[in-house]
């Protein structure tokens, strides 16, 4: 059985096709577990391409559920987020997202060099420096430095998991905390391909611009099956190679979990596969 999963606030979320289950560890130092059903989409939606862009909005959905929860169990009753500052929050983030990794490397790109393979080059490495220079800044934040530990534990336990090994802290020490599936792999598949793509947009530049909005559900897609093959296909050379740059910067977003850091991602993905 395939299991995915997330760091959340002082946790980690496990997800299968099934169920997902959040464990954390409280203020009081217990861990606590929380399990619930995942989202499915409609059987007509599993093709590939299409599936990639419906199942990432569905597993994001529970990803949110899953990051509100565990925030909540961090505070007092009055100070637990409502519906409407999570919404908010969402929106917010998504129009940062777009701002800043779309819009920014594009007008910067037209600034220096207005047209041709130029412009498309310069916008995407644009792009990727600032995604990676916004991963090295928030990774010096000690909140987040905790995050990317529970990201470390995440990938150290379903690791452990598929080797077939009892879930023990002691066996998934010994364990990768680099996985070829996470999301990080999937983010810079996507900044790739948005290049490769991107470049295909004829036309002034507003229709430049919108194309690459209009695009982003497509990239994704493609990303989604690139990163499925590579998960099937890892122990292949050539995939080796192709998956290397995504697993390199699996070094900034993960960082070696402490044992108890441990001992909630092996709680979580128990809850999911009991």
């Amino acid at each position: 059985m395939e299991v995915g999963g997330q760091a959340v606030i002082e946790g980690v979320m496990m997800r299968n096709k099934e169920k997902f289950a959040v464990a954390v560890r409280t203020k009081e130092g217990k861990i606590k577990v929380k399990k619930d059903k995942s989202s499915k989409f409609p059987k007509f939606f599993n093709f590939p391409f299409v599936r990639g862009v419906v199942g990432l909005f569905y597993t994001l959905y529970d990803g949110v559920k899953a990051l509100i929860w565990s925030s909540n169990q961090q505070l007092d009753t009055e100070e637990k987020l409502t519906k409407k500052e999570i919404i908010w929050t969402i929106m917010v983030s998504l129009l940062f997202a777009i701002g800043v990794f779309v819009a920014l490397p594009f007008f910067a790109a037209h600034f220096i060099h207005s047209e041709g393979v130029w412009f498309d080059i310069l916008d995407g490495t644009i792009r990727i420096i600032l995604f990676l220079g916004y991963l090295a800044l928030i990774s010096l934040s000690k909140d987040v430095k905790i995050l990317f530990q529970y990201h470390g534990a995440e990938h150290k336990t379903i690791a452990c998991y598929e080797a077939k090994k009892p879930l023990t802290v002691e066996n998934a020490k010994k364990y990768s905390r680099f996985h070829p599936r996470c999301g990080t792999s999937f983010l810079f598949i996507v900044l790739i391909l948005s290049i490769i793509l991107f470049a295909l947009i004829n036309g002034p530049l507003w229709m430049k611009f919108l194309g690459r909005i209009l695009l982003l559900p497509v990239i994704a897609g493609i990303g989604y099956e690139i990163i499925k093959l590579s998960g099937k296909y890892r122990k292949n050379a050539i995939v080796k190679i192709f998956v290397a740059p995504g697993l390199w910067l699996q070094r900034i977003t993960t960082k070696e979990p402490s044992d108890k850091q441990l001992e909630v991602g092996i709680e979580s993905l128990k809850a999911v596969l009991k």
